[in-house]
C-alpha cells in the first residue's frame, strides 16, 4: 500500500550531490499515504460533501515524519517525509476514499465552490510514531455539519494504532499508512450513516 514517491526521490537524489557543499545530508526518502481503494459497487445518495484540510498544531503542518517521545516531545524522524504537507495529504485521502466508496452524489474541497449538504471538517489530533510503545498512532476528530445551518449533525474521534517494526522513516512510514487505512475506513463508513 505505501510505497515511496521514487520520481520525487530519485530528484532528490539527483540534487543532493549538488547541495553537498552547502551542509546538506542524504536526500529524504519521500512517501505517499493511500487511499481506500474503490468498492467497485457504487449505490449514490443525494448527498453533496465538502471536505475541509484538517487543522492541527504546528509540528503536524509540516511534510515531516514524526516521533513522540516517552515524555511526550516531539522530533521530526530522519530519512523520510511525506509528499506533501500532512493536512493536505489526509485531506486529499479522506477525498478520494469517499469517492472511491461510491456513496456520494460529489464530494468536493472549500474553494470548488460546489454546492454542498455537508462540510467535513477535522482535527489531527496524533499522526506520529509513539516510541514509548513503538506504534504509530492516528488520532482524527472529525465533525459532520450541515451546511445550510452550520449545526453540528454528528462528531466522532477516529484512532488506530499500528506496531512499529524500528522506529525509522521506511517502518514508521508505512505503519503510519496502515493505521491511516484504518481510521479511513471506520471514517468513511460514518459519513456514509453507518455511525
Amino acid at each position: 500500500m505505501l510505497r515511496p514517491v521514487t520520481g520525487l526521490a530519485l530528484a532528490a537524489a539527483l540534487v543532493a550531490p549538488m547541495l553537498g557543499g552547502c551542509g546538506g545530508g542524504a536526500a529524504p526518502l519521500t512517501f505517499d499515504l493511500m487511499a481506500l481503494p474503490a468498492t467497485g459497487r457504487p449505490a449514490a445518495t443525494a448527498r453533496a460533501i465538502v471536505v475541509a484540510e484538517p487543522v492541527g498544531i504546528q509540528p503536524f503542518e509540516a511534510d515531516r515524519i514524526i516521533v513522540r517521545e516517552a515524555g511526550g516531545s516531539l522530533a521530526f524522524l530522519g530519512g523520510g517525509q511525506w509528499a506533501d504537507r500532512l493536512p493536505r495529504l489526509i485531506q486529499t485521502r479522506i477525498i478520494q476514499s469517499l469517492e472511491n466508496a461510491g456513496r456520494m452524489r460529489s464530494v468536493s474541497r472549500p474553494g470548488d465552490k460546489v454546492v454542498s449538504d455537508y462540510q467535513l471538517i477535522s482535527e489531527i489530533r496524533a499522526f506520529d510514531i509513539a516510541a514509548g510503545t513503538g506504534e504509530a498512532v492516528v488520532d482524527i476528530s472529525a465533525k459532520l455539519i450541515a451546511d445550510g445551518t452550520g449545526k453540528v449533525v454528528a462528531a466522532r474521534i477516529f484512532t488506530a494504532r499500528v506496531p512499529v517494526a524500528a522506529v525509522d522513516a521506511g517502518n514508521g512510514a508505512r505503519a503510519l499508512d496502515q493505521a491511516l487505512g484504518t481510521v479511513l475506513a471506520d471514517m468513511v463508513r460514518w459519513v456514509n450513516g453507518g455511525r
